[in-house]
């Protein structure tokens, strides 16, 4: 597999994490809602040949705890540094898709002197438009509506085809095991409540609450911005505009590619990823 299974104690909740290789600064990868540290283990084994490489399940996912509770920005943004000091991580280089993408730059904007460079792959908070599908579930009793339904056998295989859908440029190309993982989270007790709540954290019915353009001029450290040419999640051209807004801005397009370049197109994400950071590190 290359990597390892582990479990840390963070302020009182139990976080499981994959980490894999050993040389430092190392990388930490950072997923979106309504997915888990998975989504990064298609990229683990060739990242680990250069560097350390730590992948966490946020708060609400996968594998680790989730307490009944909001899960707001601001929330998910202290759990990333309370995790970096439970591990002992003075400087990281965050790896952040989706959400992660949005939670790596506000932590990397309040922490610049323990982020020596940043990597937004399909990074929320570039712009106000995001896929309806999305956002349509933050309507009041529709994503509980969604819940009640995930949460039954075929629910949950239904759910875990149209995230593909949504989420692949190519979804009959999908990995069977990235699609077993979807299955099995919409079944674990508290998952789909917490990425709810999540996903409420940034989006309502007209599209993203929180935009981010206008701190990007701000960003010191070098940052890559990675993303799928085709996502439907997060139009393309939300990449074009970060990038000419930031001081020391790299861009990547990923062709034949949807919302999670890690996934869909690893060994391409790896290549850009790899480049970048033997520019910049």
């Amino acid at each position: 597999m290359g990597f390892d299974k582990q479990q840390i104690d963070v302020n009182g909740l139990n976080i499981r994490y994959l980490s894999g290789g050993n040389d430092d600064p190392p990388l930490v990868l950072l997923h979106g809602v309504g997915d888990s540290a998975v989504d990064w283990s298609w990229v683990i084994p060739t990242l680990g040949t250069k560097h350390r490489v730590i992948a966490v399940d946020f708060p609400g996912s996968g594998d680790s705890a989730k307490p009944k509770r909001e899960y707001s920005l601001e929330f998910l943004t202290e759990f990333l540094g309370n995790f970096l000091n439970a591990l002992e991580i003075q400087r990281a280089v965050l790896v952040g898709n989706s959400l992660g993408g949005l939670i790596a730059l506000r932590y990397a904007l309040s922490n610049p002197e323990r982020v020596p460079a940043l990597v937004l792959v399909d990074s929320m908070g570039f712009s106000q438009v995001v896929n309806p599908i999305l956002a349509n579930l933050t309507l009041p009793w529709y994503g509980e509506l969604a819940i009640a339904w995930s949460k039954t056998p075929l629910g949950a295989k239904q759910r875990a085809w149209s995230r593909a859908a949504l989420l692949f440029a190519n979804p009959l190309q999908v990995p069977n095991a990235w699609l077993a993982e979807q299955e099995r989270l919409g079944l674990v007790p508290g998952f789909l409540e917490a990425n709810l709540s999540i996903l409420r954290s940034q989006l309502y019915v007209l599209g993203q609450k929180q935009i981010a353009l206008e701190y990007l001029p701000k960003v010191e450290m070098p940052t890559l911005v990675v993303w799928g040419i085709n996502d439907l999640v997060l139009p393309n051209y939300q990449a074009q505009d970060a990038v000419s807004r930031l001081k020391q801005g790299h861009l990547a397009l990923i062709p034949n590619c949807g919302h999670l370049p890690q996934v869909e197109r690893p060994e391409l994400f790896t290549d850009a990823l790899n480049q970048f950071l033997a520019c910049h590190l």
